[in-house]
């Protein structure tokens, strides 16, 4: 493919230009909405570098025909992370199964890197992905809810590097999870989500660094496990991870580990349960040590809580939090907006949602086969709010029943059980391991049991 690279050149007019498009309802947070700075909070929650930069904003946006090369010319402007069919994103435009939606962008990189592998990440796009940086294929993602990123390193270039990424999306003509997404939106379905919906950011790291934590608390034994997971094959022998856990400034707890073990942390007698009328969250700090040397550090947090079943005198199975029986009761929640679709207007909105359904005294939300942004899984466990994660299906039988592992296998981990997950810096679910998990049209299962999944 030859490559004809075109930069994004954005000026103070570009940015007066875009406004939301269409006459459909509004939220009161789109006329907020800056273009210079659209989602601008830390999207990984769970796993936090001092250093990154956010690449939401304006970019340069075409259509075409599937299989076509390179566009040489773009048909303008489109707001990322906002889905090309939605209000906000200054297009609204459909996609159909034979298009593909192309982006271009350009940036530059912090003198401060320098010497620093770079990794670019994507938190969600609909659907399949390819990445090129500066002409550089640096790879490709299948699946519309789960985060990527791609170390482009070796792609990059001093002074404008150029960013380009295609994405097909065939909606409801495949058998990928979708959620409620139709061509044909009416009734209980919805408008299609096509292309970016979360932010993509750039982030330095050294040459040996934490790719991923897994937090399983265990209020029985008093002990916090934190798996630690790096980009080394070798020499694990020379690696210590070390974690230390705090509540507000106090360290209240640490634990090291080598050979790629999990960190054992005892947490004290007197240590703060989480729950719904009490969200406490420690403080994590980890650490990452080459021959005694730190190479890598990143924030995170934890809560210590338990959710299991147990039967009562008269033999019905129980919910329970923490060994005591809770009732949970909340709404269905679609994760759906006017305006921006899959993506909320702002940080601020994103956490109305959670915060006016604890005001309306629920203790929990089912979201329905919508994998969320992390941030909004983190405002749940702040404001004191289980989460039920339903599986995003295809709704069509039986290629949906295996189409969500083979096409995104990271929705697997939906299914995985008594988990805090925090994958490639997206937690599935970190509120709550779901009592029975669902994919709809397909069998319930049980967290952690394999019985019913097709081979």
């Amino acid at each position: 493919m030859n490559f004809l690279l075109v930069s994004v050149a954005i000026s103070t007019s570009a940015f007066a230009q875009w406004h939301p498009v269409g006459d459909k309802i509004k939220t009161a947070w789109a006329e907020k909405i800056d273009p210079q700075h659209v989602l601008p909070e830390y999207p990984r929650p769970l796993m936090e570098r001092s250093e990154w930069e956010n690449l939401n904003g304006l970019w340069n946006y075409a259509i075409q025909k599937r299989g076509e090369s390179l566009p040489a010319t773009y048909n303008g402007q489109i707001l990322v992370p906002f889905a090309v069919e939605s209000s906000l994103s200054g297009v609204g435009k459909r996609l159909n199964e034979d298009q593909e939606l192309w982006y271009n962008r350009s940036f530059n990189l912090p003198a401060a890197w320098k010497g620093k592998r770079v990794l670019l990440h994507f938190g969600a796009v609909d659907w399949q992905t390819d990445v090129w940086v500066n002409g550089v294929n640096v790879g490709r993602h299948t699946g519309g809810f789960t985060p990527f990123s791609f170390d482009v390193t070796a792609a990059l270039t001093k002074g404008a590097n150029q960013l380009l990424v295609r994405v097909w999306d065939p909606t409801d003509k495949g058998v990928q999870p979708r959620g409620k997404q139709v061509a044909k939106p009416e009734g209980i379905w919805y408008t299609p989500v096509s292309g970016i919906w979360q932010t993509v950011w750039l982030e330095p790291v050294p040459e040996t660094y934490i790719t991923a934590l897994k937090t399983t608390p265990d209020i029985d034994q008093r002990q916090l496990q934190i798996e630690v997971q790096t980009n080394a094959a070798t020499q694990l022998g020379y690696i210590r991870a070390e974690a230390s856990v705090y509540d507000g400034q106090r360290l209240v707890s640490s634990g090291a580990s080598v050979n790629g073990e999990p960190v054992r942390i005892a947490m004290p007698a007197d240590m703060k349960l989480w729950s719904p009328d009490s969200p406490f969250l420690y403080t994590v700090k980890l650490r990452l040590c080459c021959n005694g040397k730190e190479v890598d550090r990143v924030d995170s947090y934890a809560a210590m809580r338990k959710y299991s079943t147990k039967r009562d005198e008269k033999g019905i199975v129980r919910l329970q939090l923490n060994n005591q029986d809770l009732f949970q009761y909340g709404p269905l929640d679609q994760g759906w907006w006017p305006d921006g679709l899959y993506t909320a207007p702002c940080d601020e909105a994103l956490a109305y949602d959670v915060k006016k359904t604890k005001d309306f005294g629920f203790n929990m939300i089912r979201k329905h086969i919508k994998v969320e942004l992390a941030r909004w899984y983190t405002h749940c466990d702040r404001l004191g709010v289980i989460v039920w994660q339903d599986m995003p299906s295809g709704d069509r039988n039986p290629e949906c029943r295996t189409a969500a592992i083979s096409t995104e296998p990271s929705l697997s981990v939906l299914l995985s059980p008594k988990r805090s997950i925090a994958k490639s810096g997206k937690k599935l679910w970190i509120v709550s391991t779901p009592i029975l998990a669902s994919v709809y049209g397909c069998p319930l299962m049980k967290p952690g049991d394999n019985s019913k999944r097709r081979k």
